[in-house]
């Protein structure tokens, strides 16, 4: 592997990678579900899955850099009252809470991509393949089974465990959004 290419991966933080792809491809069964299967062969558009898109990422990129910087900020609160600092916030108000700021940027780009990224791709797929649209769950379902698997091997975990969960969570979150009917 190129050396600029491992650079890039190792700076890519691995939580807000997982959960925007996640979060992503949920959304899209969760929102676009009852088009799916309740509506008409055409309930599927680019328009949709562009809307369910940004849907994503507008909530991946509020959510994710809240948390995220809530969690590196109490870390420094906990860690100045493990020094015994007098002032509370001392190490949050130096570089430590600028750098903290900015990695949390990061996440919060990386986590919105991957989620507009995880919503997009499928829902535009269904809409662009013949057939019908209902198909489109199914490839979602299984794009997730895939992410599961490499999530197991890049984990050194049991890719078959990852990737039935990922999957049985897929089609439980497709239950629930046909349920819902929303889009």
């Amino acid at each position: 592997m190129n050396s600029g290419i491992k650079r890039v991966a190792r700076a890519v933080p691995t939580l807000p990678l997982v959960l925007g792809v996640t979060d992503g491809m949920l959304n899209a069964l969760t929102l676009a579900g009852g088009a799916l299967f309740h509506g008409s062969g055409d309930g599927l558009t680019l328009l949709l899955a562009l809307r369910v898109g940004i849907a994503a990422l507008v909530t991946a990129t509020f959510t994710m850099f809240v948390a995220d910087y809530a969690e590196r900020r109490s870390s420094l609160v906990r860690a100045a009252r493990q020094l015994n600092l007098t002032v509370r916030g001392q190490l949050a108000a130096t570089n430590l809470g600028r750098r903290a700021f900015h990695e949390s940027l990061l996440a919060m780009a990386v986590a919105a991509g991957a989620s507009l990224a995880g919503a997009f791709i499928p829902l535009a797929l269904g809409a662009t393949l013949p057939g019908p649209s209902w198909t489109v769950v199914a490839l979602t379902i299984g794009m997730l089974g895939v992410f599961g698997w490499l999530l197991g091997g890049v984990l050194a975990g049991r890719r078959a465990i990852w990737a039935c969960a990922m999957t049985l969570g897929g089609a439980a979150v497709t239950v629930i959004g046909v349920w819902l009917d929303i889009a």
